[in-house]
């Protein structure tokens, strides 16, 4: 049976009639499945049951809060986002409806194992790391804070790989999610749209003309994205592509048939694959048409709603109101092609003149920057949108020359900063820099941590923040509570109910109140039970999934993320064989016991991100098969590491590892999901552990290594690897045992790019850092000892936690950014009249 979890509000309330509800629901869902004999029913057909039993739930809602914000007519906000990595559906739901301990108690009932029947999901895995992340945990908290909101993205076929581990070797497999049927979603083939491709520009009297084009079709897929406990249920809009019917047909219809519907997979692809690359641009054909496919049919849906109001009031014609009605954020530069797209349709097909156009598009617009990485800034070849969208070419030199004419009027005879404030970059093959277009195209500009965005101003767009400072913000990125804390983490989000109530599910401060049970035995007692049990259940899951038996009592010490020269997993590898030379030189010595515990995957066109996970694996081999080690130190590299492995992972964590080098992680998210779940930090002073640090006190993190401001002096001067292999005797130990074949005596070669890079090309600086991270281990080791203490610094942390909510951020975007107020308004229920709907309408437009 299903282990019962505490009946708290937070949780819903399983009353008598609730359950019986669910009951008979999922036996004529059960019942739809053509499964007529329960003997025969698998866990998948229990799971379809189940999933259709709560989408029922949600359907009502769903239809009440489109037609609420149709009476009310807001301001809509429209997030556009290459990248939703929404995870899994169905538990989320449940708690947001507030139906999680009724259905456990009918599913109970039933003789079933709920924890079964969740196993059965696949992740939505339509996303690569933190910026897909972001955007569902935005989601969450938009439906939460009652915003008109939408999501827009690519229902792609095949999400993030599956990644397996063969011989220590990363390994891809296809994702085939979409493979038993989604039933989260909804196709809405009533609103598909065309987008057009190729062609040329005809001149005419009344303006350019796009003609000649190919057409694919953008199916929409909805998505309901309920808010918590308040009938809201907003909606994600994915679009995937179909070919026309006459796909192939008119054009040149040389009467092979078959080889024309053949052909039709290749409009088809477009939504058929995500990009694997995390802070990486690869200037693809392809890719360029996905970015194009999204922002095309999103624009048309966003206008076609804005032409639409309510039925006795006339249509809109004028476009002036556009942008109080209409907000758009750009998650990076991804659907930057909306600038030029929004300009076309304004220009070619409103006619509408171009500085009335440009004025309504700067005004809707605006930009989040998620990197500084210059690797991963897209720079498109000119010579590839000529070919594909020659119109919107166009429309970026019309908008690029209007924007330089400024910048020589202000500086004139200033060639340099003209040549660095341009769309088009000149040198080598020319390109348009999308960041650029994004920045000149919106109102509104912001980083994702404090130190990012003052990077961002005083560094990477400089000139531009020069001539417009107002338009550059900072929005510290945030993570939902909700799937991060209730969802991954019941036993502790209920001790904290416990103590402050349950109003900190939606207002996320309130953990501060925590503050005052920091000195409480009994308190600190029950936080640290909480931590056994989700270690010890984290440790049966990895015996029984993966065969690796860990010891639940030693510290937990886990570095899961994209794997990524910037983010140092090298520098923990280095420690991890630094501790093992201590253990091995002197194994009486006292050592506090630990397990490794390393996660993530590399783009697979990464080799040195793929050699490092194979350094990763080859130490683990080493370390975990020496008998003088024996239980001390235990090395894991976590498979597959994805949304629903971290809500795993991340309840049983003790030490959370952050250590990118300081002025390269624009925020990171997975830091504040730790410190929500009662782990403690070891990092670097860079993105958003800036932050961590002084709501906490720095002096309740282990915070170790350069600053950007030593960072920027070795940049300066040179960084020397080689002086601190020859200054520190154990790095010198261990480079020289990955360098002589140590760990792979079968190939002594094996790692010799990965050396070679530390000591020659290390953008990143791993040796500089080396020290101060093994003293701060020493540290971290030392405060494990005493239990007691380590507990309190992690409850101070807990309650600091508060400002990395996303309901935060996104307070901040609706105020700051798109003009909108969140509000409390409950929609009313689907059992209440539609004039309720209507009353509560009223009482929004008041607002």
């Amino acid at each position: 049976g299903a282990e019962k979890r505490k009946q708290i509000s937070i949780r819903g309330i399983a009353g008598v009639e609730n359950v019986a509800e669910l009951k008979k629901g999922f036996n004529r869902h059960l019942h739809f499945t053509l499964v007529k004999d329960r003997n025969i029913a698998t866990p998948r057909d229990y799971y379809f049951a189940l999933a259709h039993t709560v989408r029922d739930h949600l359907v009502g809602r769903w239809i009440r809060t489109q037609q609420f914000y149709y009476e009310a007519d807001p301001k809509r906000v429209y997030y556009l986002s290459l990248e939703f990595y929404m995870g899994r559906t169905l538990q989320n739901t449940m708690i947001n409806l507030g139906l999680q301990n009724a259905c456990d108690e009918s599913i109970y009932q039933l003789g079933l194992d709920m924890e079964e029947l969740e196993e059965m999901e696949e992740d939505a895995g339509l996303g690569n790391g933190g910026l897909g992340r972001l955007a569902a945990c935005f989601l969450d908290s938009m439906a939460t804070l009652g915003l008109a909101a939408y999501g827009y993205g690519i229902r792609y076929e095949y999400g993030i790989f599956n990644q397996k581990i063969r011989d220590g070797w990363q390994v891809e497999e296809a994702d085939d999610w979409l493979r038993h049927g989604n039933p989260w979603e909804k196709a809405r083939p009533e609103y598909m749209l065309p987008v057009h491709f190729y062609g040329r520009v005809e001149e005419t009297r009344d303006g350019s003309k796009w003609v000649d084009t190919q057409v694919v079709l953008a199916m929409p897929y909805d998505t309901p994205i309920p808010g918590y406990m308040n009938n809201t249920v907003n909606t994600m809009r994915l679009w995937s592509a179909r070919a026309p019917n006459d796909f192939n047909l008119r054009d040149f219809n040389v009467g092979d048939y078959i080889q024309a519907v053949l052909d039709r997979n290749l409009a088809e692809n477009i939504s058929r694959v995500l990009y694997p690359n995390d802070n990486f641009f690869e200037g693809k054909e392809l890719r360029l048409k996905q970015e194009y496919f999204v922002v095309a049919a999103t624009l048309q849906d966003i206008i076609r709603r804005f032409k639409t109001t309510k039925k006795g009031s006339p249509g809109r014609t004028s476009f002036e109101t556009f942008p109080d009605k209409v907000a758009i954020q750009l998650n990076d530069t991804h659907p930057a092609m909306a600038i030029p797209e929004l300009m076309r349709i304004f220009v070619d097909i409103e006619k509408l003149d171009w500085e009335t156009a440009w004025d309504l598009t700067r005004r809707t617009f605006a930009y989040t920057n998620h990197t500084v990485l210059p690797e991963a800034l897209e720079r498109w070849p000119v010579e590839l949108l000529e070919n594909l969208l020659p119109r919107h070419l166009q429309i970026i030199y019309q908008i690029n020359q209007v924007h330089l004419d400024r910048i020589a009027a202000l500086f004139p005879k200033d060639m340099d900063k003209l040549r660095k404030m341009s769309l088009i970059e000149e040198d080598g093959c020319k390109r348009v820099n999308m960041a650029h277009l994004c920045i000149v195209g919106s109102h509104a500009v912001n980083g994702v941590a404090e130190i990012h965005s003052n990077i961002i101003k005083t560094e990477v767009f400089r000139d531009f923040s020069d001539l417009e400072p107002q338009k550059f913000q900072n929005k510290t990125n945030g993570i939902t509570p909700r799937r991060w804390l209730l969802l991954c983490n019941p036993g502790l989000a209920e001790l904290i109910a416990e103590v402050i109530g349950e109003e900190y599910v939606k207002d996320l401060g309130q953990l501060q109140k925590l503050n005052d049970f920091a000195e409480d035995a009994a308190f600190i007692r029950d936080v640290s039970k909480v931590k056994q049990d989700n270690k010890v259940k984290f440790a049966q899951y990895l015996e029984k999934e993966y065969r690796v038996k860990i010891n639940p009592s030693s510290m937990f010490d886990v570095h899961v993320k994209r794997i990524h020269e910037y983010k140092r997993q090298v520098l923990n590898c280095l420690h991890i064989i630094t501790m093992y030379n201590r253990i091995r030189k002197n194994p009486s010595a006292p050592f506090v016991p630990r397990t490794v515990i390393i996660g993530g995957k590399a783009a697979p066109g990464y080799h040195m991100a793929k050699m490092i996970i194979k350094l990763i694996t080859s130490v683990a081999d080493v370390v975990n098969n020496d008998p003088v080690v024996g239980n001390k130190l235990k090395v894991i590299f976590l498979e597959n590491y994805r949304v629903s492995l971290a809500e795993k992972v991340i309840p049983a964590t003790d030490l959370s590892e952050q250590i990118s080098t300081a002025g390269t992680e624009a925020s990171g998210t997975g830091n504040m999901k730790f410190m929500l779940n009662g782990a403690l930090t070891i990092g670097t002073m860079d993105g958003a552990n800036v932050e961590m640090a002084e709501e906490a006190g720095e002096e309740n993190l282990f915070i170790f290594g350069m600053r950007v401001e030593d960072v920027a002096e070795m940049d300066k001067k040179g960084y020397d690897a080689m002086s601190y292999y020859k200054k520190i005797p154990e790095l010198k130990q261990v480079m020289d045992q990955i360098t002589s074949g140590f760990f792979s005596p079968k190939n002594p070669e094996l790692f010799k790019d990965l050396t070679n890079m530390l000591f020659k090309h290390d953008r990143f600086k791993v040796f500089a850092d080396f020290e101060d991270y093994v003293k701060c281990q020493e540290k971290v080791s030392k405060l494990y000892q005493n239990p007691k203490e380590w507990t309190k610094m992690v409850i101070k942390n807990i309650a600091a936690t508060g400002k990395f909510s996303s309901d935060r951020t996104i307070t901040e975007y609706a105020t700051e950014v798109w003009g909108v107020e969140p509000t409390d308004l409950k929609i009313p229920p689907p059992n209440e009249p539609r004039e309720a709907i209507e009353e509560t309408a009223r009482a929004l437009k008041k607002m």
